[in-house]
């Protein structure tokens, strides 16, 4: 079971590794393609629903960070970010947001300081193990990334 707080706001994610199972698929046209699993789709719905803010902060610049914003009318999605706790911070100040009402969910070393940001910090169960030394407080959901664990966050966070 996660534990977090309802006085969470805004629930920010990487993308590679937490929606996805870290795979990308070329094609002989160099074409990118990436898997997501639709409960993870659903989960963003629901986070949204439940009135908390919801944003990406991914490493890679990606078309697929478009069907998000899109969709969702989400407002802050950022690709192509090396150092996303400069971002995320930027993020915190612009919603007036406090260390206890923003959940980051990452899955690799370039998360960890955004992770150091926050009081609530996720990982999907196929994290880099280095996550679990490096930071404090870390949780990991039940579900692998690309096959459930948005979902099982936001149902956490409505209280499903």
């Amino acid at each position: 079971m996660l534990n977090l707080s309802k006085d969470i706001k805004m629930v920010i994610s990487d993308f590679d590794g937490v929606f996805t199972d870290g795979s990308v698929y070329i094609s002989e046209k160099n074409e990118v393609q990436k898997k997501l699993n639709f409960k993870d789709i659903m989960g963003v719905s629901i986070i949204i629903k439940s009135g908390i803010n919801f944003g990406i902060i991914s490493g890679e610049k990606s078309n697929i960070l478009n069907y998000f914003k899109e969709k969702f009318n989400i407002q802050e999605i950022h690709g192509g970010i090396r150092q996303k706790g400069i971002v995320l911070n930027e993020i915190m100040k612009k919603y007036n947001l406090l260390p206890s009402e923003v959940l980051y969910i990452g899955d690799d070393i370039n998360d960890i300081p955004a992770m150091e940001l926050v009081k609530y910090k996720i990982a999907p169960k196929n994290l880099n193990p280095i996550l679990t030394v490096k930071v404090e407080g870390l949780q990991i959901t039940e579900n692998y990334g690309g096959n459930g664990a948005i979902r099982e966050i936001a149902d956490t966070l409505a209280g499903l």
